[in-house]
């Protein structure tokens, strides 16, 4: 499968040489010009790595990074055109998984982002257990854990479940839940959806009635509460 990333750079003639480079490489490509352009796309698109510059028009890249990972664990490749090593031990310590100064050669921007995708994916094989509180994921067991007991649904409710863990705090639209549950078939345009909510609802709740977990927000979608009890 093709590894989709997000590149938030400004110098549009770097962000097109990059995208060529990688684009023939086998990566699939979207480009940002701003920090607020990227936490847009990246709150409405699933990407399997971040190449994120630190000096932006808009916002400080310190401060993109920083937004995304109060969201997701999705692997950072920070690119660097100061020469103060703080911003890179910055960048390092908020979350970036490596940095690349530039200028750069881009046959070692592709063997960095290879190496942080290797060990995202390796990760996620592995070792990826997500708490909610009371509330586990174990998505290499692929079991749901409530007060260490487990929880029973299907395959399909479980992946849903993960894709709004997954992006906890963000409200998902059934568009976009549609869009990240991939090749597994939902209609966005009947109410089936709600249906597996329900059930997972059932599931993981204390009351089903009155959900604390998954909640709906009228007119927009659900999300997945980050804080729970």
């Amino acid at each position: 499968m093709t590894d989709r990333i997000l590149l938030i750079e400004d110098d549009a003639r770097l962000a097109e040489m990059v995208k060529n480079y990688l684009g023939g490489s086998g990566f699939s490509i979207t480009i940002a010009p701003t920090g607020r352009a990227g936490l847009g796309l990246y709150g409405r698109q699933e990407f399997d790595a971040l190449i994120l510059d630190l000096m932006l028009p808009d916002m400080d890249g310190l401060e993109v990074c920083r937004k995304i990972r109060a969201w997701a664990q999705t692997p950072i490749l920070m690119l660097t055109a100061r020469g103060d090593a703080m911003d890179r031990v910055v960048g390092l310590e908020i979350g970036a998984d490596d940095y690349l100064p530039k200028p750069f050669e881009p046959r070692e921007l592709l063997a960095r982002l290879r190496a942080i995708l290797r060990r995202s994916k390796a990760g996620e094989e592995h070792s990826e257990l997500m708490r909610f509180g009371r509330l586990e994921i174990d998505v290499g067991a692929r079991q749901v854990r409530r007060d260490s007991e487990a929880c029973t649904m299907t395959a399909y409710q479980f992946d849903l479940l993960l894709v709004l863990a997954r992006h906890a705090g963000r409200v998902m639209s059934r568009e976009a839940i549609m869009d990240l549950m991939k090749n597994k078939r939902l209609d966005v345009f009947d109410r089936s959806i709600d249906v597996h909510i329900s059930r997972i609802r059932a599931a993981i709740e204390d009351d089903p009635k009155k959900p604390r977990r998954v909640i709906t927000v009228r007119g927009a979608g659900y999300v997945f509460a980050k804080a729970q009890d």
